[in-house]
């Protein structure tokens, strides 16, 4: 059996082997970008992995890598040193990094509010029912310098106890967090999702200051307080400002993904190994953590403030210095990818 075309069809053949082609050279040709994750199975940085499943970046032409540290502090240096273009870690990172001279900014803002949990084991729940009773304990943080040792020392501060009343362990995150509240080497400790929903089914621990909502996060801190973002250093920025917006456009769109799916639809998206062998657990902790997430990217208005306010009380580094917030975050490229 023959087959043959008629020329008409030829120009309309030509054109979609050239865009083919084009499409393959752009991916090829792009440069590629390296993301550090400051724990890449937290969910509170959901949206960098979910971003890779749906082929945001793809759809942008960049060619991303994601790898992950278990702290968002460790992140931080990974950028600091050159090793990777850019860091889904805490907000704060880029005020405490401009005290150092550093010139960090974020262009996306994941979360309006931490997302983390002061977690309390059941076996000092009886001696510990709220901050103020933290003096003489081991509080667990994911590492010395993180965020959460920054709103670790802040809450504490708060009911008037200071760092050198109580110790603070560097725990990391996920297992090795529930081993060190099951091990009893820490009383307390911050933690995010799916860990927080981990420890109260299995009865290991209990909710201390939760601040994965609005409102906990306003109790607790007094404000909003911008936390999971996509931060990178100004130079990098200022030579790549093409790459920054298709970046921004990326985790906008997945950022609305979010919030027009359902817990169940957003996990189907993920690679099973996220949840294991325990499925609904995932989607325990996902249903909870899905109000903190920003439906825009924006920089929440008066957050800045409040992350301000909380770092000049617990880190000896921005305490008393000037600080030029508008040079910490943007939303030029979120406001562009609308």
């Amino acid at each position: 059996m023959k087959f043959s075309f008629s020329s008409a069809f030829l120009p309309t053949l030509l054109v979609a082997a050239t865009m083919a082609v084009s499409t393959q050279a752009s991916a090829a040709d792009a440069p590629k970008i390296t993301i550090m994750v400051g724990g890449i199975t937290k969910i509170i940085y959901l949206p960098a992995k979910l971003t890779e499943q749906l082929g945001y970046f793809k759809d942008e032409g960049l060619d991303v890598e994601l790898q992950s540290q278990p702290a968002g502090v460790d992140a931080e240096n990974e950028l600091l040193a050159g090793a990777v273009q850019a860091v889904v870690g805490f907000y704060d990172h880029s005020i405490d990094l401009q005290s150092k001279g550093k010139e960090i900014t974020a262009l996306v803002i994941f979360g309006q509010v931490p997302g983390e949990v002061e977690m309390v084991s059941t076996q000092a729940s009886a001696t510990i029912k709220s901050m103020a009773d933290v003096k003489g304990k081991t509080l667990g943080v994911t590492g010395l310098g993180s965020s959460t040792n920054f709103l670790t020392q802040y809450l504490a501060a708060k009911q008037g106890i200071l760092p050198s009343q109580y110790s603070v362990l560097p725990v990391g995150a996920d297992n090795s967090f529930i081993a060190a509240i099951k091990q009893n080497r820490i009383d307390a400790g911050m933690t995010t999702e799916p860990t927080i929903s981990q420890l109260l089914k299995t009865g290991d621990a209990a909710v201390l200051v939760d601040m994965r909502t609005v409102e906990g996060t306003m109790k607790a801190l007094g404000g909003l307080y911008p936390a999971s973002s996509l931060y990178v250093q100004g130079p990098w920025l200022s030579a790549h400002k093409a790459e920054a917006a298709k970046l921004a456009h990326a985790f906008v769109r997945t950022l609305k993904f979010i919030k027009t799916h359902s817990a169940e639809q957003i996990a189907e998206q993920m690679p099973k190994d996220y949840y294991g062998n325990n499925k609904e657990l995932y989607l325990q902790a996902l249903r909870s953590s899905l109000p903190m997430f920003s439906p825009d990217g924006r920089m929440p208005a008066g957050g800045p403030e409040t992350v301000l306010a909380v770092l000049s009380a617990a880190n000896p580094n921005v305490k008393g210095k000037s600080i030029n917030l508008s040079k910490t975050y943007t939303n030029e490229f979120v406001d562009m990818a609308k």
